[in-house]
Formats: structure tokens, C-alpha cells, sequence
């Protein structure tokens, strides 16, 4: 007869293993890794919860011994939301979606995540990509689309950013990585896509940056292997972002919409004017793709 292994012994253990992976995410467990509380400390925050019956973060609050950063920082551990502390890492504090997760303008831009993945991301046959466009300079393109780069990540889903405004690119600076080979090294084919960055601190973002400054940027664009690249990307990501020159300046926007479909269009307070962003609502669709929505850019 085969020797059969004792379900108890098998629950036991199962149940251990749970137990022990629990206490490993726990809030006390990650204040005490990260230096925050000591263990003397969390046995005293642990006797005021059992007394009040109150949670660990409001007891350990309660005793003063961390702050509601210290807790905030924790509880984007334990639920695996990463963000950064300002003063920290090479991201630009620009980004607010990096840096300040409570903020107001960050809970738009998850709103305006939540409301691209019903219109455009689930949308049947799955659409991948997303540009990120608007009439004139200075309405705050790269801003949302990096912002929404990252609260993408955060959710957990395969996110690449792509600078493709060769001719005043932002996104290197705003991760603070290098631009000496990026999207125009990869349409001249002297580089192929190890070009793409993953950024660090987030596991889920990588950033193709612009890469140097080509004289006939349009052309690049109108090549056939941009329409390769974008066919690519789009079966590796679950979302790709692409950070397109301003309408007005230059006919870039429009090669890249003739290949993504999709389209953010960015309007700012008090500077874009109603007739600009209405030909450029009609341009979108002119061009067959399609205006995912319309974002007006107050910050």
C-alpha cells in the first residue's frame, strides 16, 4: 500500500504558509522593515488596537510614533501601488502621479483611467494604443500623458510611454533618462527596441524617450517600420501611450494617428480656443482614427 500523506499535517502546513505570507505584508511587519517602528514599539501598537479595537495604522498613530505618510507609504506596499517620496529618484516632481497618490489631481487622472479603459482600452477587438494630442504648444501633452503613463502602471497593467514629438521631446527629462538613442535611432533601424527604458521604480512603465532631434522627423514617422513598431508594441503592452507633437506646428500628429486610431485630445483653461480644438476634433476623425475624448488641462 503507498504511503499517503496526512491531510492534517497537509492543512497545517498550508495554513502556515498563508498565515506566514500574510504576516509578511502586514501594515506592522512593513513599518518595522522599513525602519519606521521597532518591535517594541509595534508591541505596544498592538496593545492599544486589541484595547480599542481600532486598526494598527490609527493605533500607532494614536502613540504618535509614525506619521500618516509613514502609514500611506505602507499601505501603497502592502497593496503593491508604488509611488515615490519627493526628493527621491530621477523622476521629475512634475510627475504628481509619482509623487502625491492622494492628491486631487491624481484622483482625476485615475478617473480619466477608468474612463479610458471602458471607452477605448476594453473596447472589442482590444485597442492598445492611445495618442496623446492637442492643437498648440503648451497644453500640457507630455504632462498627461506621462501622469497617465504611470496611474496605468499602477494598475497593474503593461504601460509604454513613447515620445514621439522628435522635435521637443520631454519624457526624458520628465524620467530622467537618457535621449541619446530612442525613437528616431529605431525609424532610421540603427537601433531596434532595446531603445525602450523600464523605469524602476515602477515595474510596470517603460519609456521609449525621442532620442536625438532628426532632420525630417515626418518622413521617419511615414515609414513603413513605424507602422511595424506600433504593431509590435501593441502585442507585448496591454497600453501604449504616445506623446505626439503639437497639431498646429507640424504634420506629425497626423502620421501618428493615421497608425494608433486613437485619440486623447488636450485643451488647457483659459489659453485653448473652442474653434482650434473643433477643427481639431474634425481633423481626428478626418484622418479615421478616432476621439477617445477630450481632457481640459487646468494644472
Amino acid at each position: 500500500m503507498k504511503d499517503q500523506k496526512d491531510p492534517i499535517m497537509n492543512m497545517s502546513s498550508s495554513a502556515l504558509t498563508v498565515t506566514q505570507r500574510a504576516l509578511s505584508r502586514s501594515l506592522g511587519a512593513i513599518l518595522i522593515d522599513s525602519g519606521k517602528l521597532s518591535v517594541e514599539d509595534a508591541d505596544r501598537v498592538l496593545k492599544l488596537q486589541k484595547e480599542e479595537s481600532i486598526r494598527f495604522g490609527e493605533a500607532a498613530l494614536r502613540l504618535g510614533l509614525v506619521s500618516q505618510e509613514d502609514i500611506n507609504r505602507a499601505l501603497a506596499r502592502q497593496f503593491e501601488y508604488p509611488y515615490l517620496l519627493k526628493g527621491h529618484g530621477a523622476i521629475s516632481e512634475e510627475l504628481v502621479a509619482a509623487y502625491e497618490p492622494h492628491s486631487q489631481q491624481v484622483e482625476v487622472l485615475r478617473a480619466l483611467r477608468s474612463q479610458l479603459m471602458l471607452r477605448w482600452f476594453e473596447r472589442e477587438p482590444k485597442q492598445t494604443g492611445l495618442a496623446v494630442t492637442s492643437y498648440a504648444n503648451g497644453e500640457g501633452r507630455s504632462y498627461i500623458a506621462a501622469n497617465l503613463a504611470i496611474v496605468f502602471s499602477q494598475l497593474g497593467e503593461r504601460t509604454l510611454l513613447i515620445d514621439a514629438d522628435m522635435r521637443n521631446s520631454r519624457q526624458h527629462k520628465l524620467f530622467g533618462i537618457d535621449n541619446s538613442k530612442g525613437l528616431s535611432t529605431v525609424l532610421s533601424e540603427r537601433m531596434g527596441l532595446e531603445t525602450v527604458k523600464r523605469i524602476p521604480d515602477f515595474v510596470d512603465l517603460s519609456v521609449l524617450a525621442a532620442g536625438p532631434t532628426p532632420p525630417n522627423p515626418q518622413e521617419l514617422l511615414g515609414k513603413p517600420i513605424f507602422a511595424k513598431v506600433i504593431q509590435y508594441i501593441s502585442s507585448v503592452y496591454d497600453v501604449v501611450i504616445v506623446d505626439t507633437p503639437a497639431t498646429s506646428l507640424y504634420a506629425d500628429a497626423q502620421v501618428i494617428l493615421s497608425k494608433i486610431k486613437g485619440a486623447l485630445v488636450i485643451a488647457r483653461k483659459h489659453h485653448t480656443q473652442i474653434e482650434a480644438l473643433s477643427e481639431l476634433i474634425d481633423e481626428v476623425n478626418q484622418l479615421g482614427a478616432h476621439a477617445v475624448g477630450t481632457v481640459l488641462n487646468e494644472f
